[in-house]
């Protein structure tokens, strides 16, 4: 058994006990090839339930921060991420993009599933922002479905502020494939890209109810901190 599989074994039934899952829409998954998972972002916790939830492994994009490995709980946790295959990303302006871009590359060019929160950052108010088009140029390079998800309930476990998790219920979806078939071989062209990552968002929206929002959600928060 893959460590990773090995380790699922164990969280899953856990995460299930704590926080109850209704989860609909895996059908939608395909069982093998390269495929994109398009989810909206709620919380530091979200890619926990999707990997929980779907049938085959799912390697996300980790902040480089996760990785440090200055003391031995960080070095544990490391190690930890390494071993289940998730990649980690300077994120510093000038240097997340093309790094994020390469690994997520090499993720759907081994024919793996790799799960992308196309907002770039949490929600900071519970509404659906605007996706990054790298989303678009995975999707139209690579030829890999992208498969809409949408979340529900993670905002509330563990609010800004709060240093316990509560417990709440959990729900999940799993759309149809977006059809990014009108803008086939057009990844290299900025309007297609946008259309394309538009596309997704809209299907994204329609899984989770949420209110869209035609601004990025990083812009927003730092105009929430800067008062």
């Amino acid at each position: 058994m893959s460590l990773y599989a090995a380790a699922k074994a164990v969280i899953a039934p856990a995460s299930r006990a704590v926080w109850p899952q209704r989860v609909e829409g895996l059908s939608n998954v395909p069982r093998q090839g390269p495929v994109i998972l398009a989810s909206n972002h709620l919380a530091l916790i979200d890619p926990l339930f999707i990997g929980v939830a779907c049938p085959r492994p799912v390697r996300f994009i980790a902040k480089q921060e996760l990785f440090d490995e200055g003391t031995l709980p960080r070095r544990l946790f490391t190690r930890a991420l390494r071993a289940i295959g998730q990649l980690s990303v300077d994120r510093r302006p000038g240097e997340s993009a093309q790094e994020a871009m390469n690994n997520s590359l090499a993720v759907l060019e081994g024919g793996e599933v790799f799960g992308i929160f196309p907002e770039g950052s949490r929600s900071p108010d519970g509404r659906l922002y605007r996706g990054q088009t790298g989303l678009a140029w995975l999707a139209l390079t690579t030829g890999a479905p992208v498969v809409p998800v949408a979340l529900t309930g993670t905002e509330r476990i563990l609010p800004r502020g709060r240093r316990l998790p509560s417990l709440n219920r959990v729900g999940m979806r799993f759309g149809e494939a977006v059809d990014l078939s009108p803008w086939k071989d057009q990844a290299h062209r900025a309007r297609p890209r946008r259309e394309a990552t538009d596309a997704i968002m809209a299907a994204i929206a329609k899984l989770s109810g949420q209110e869209q929002v035609p601004r990025f959600a990083a812009s927003v928060k730092a105009e929430l901190e800067q008062g």
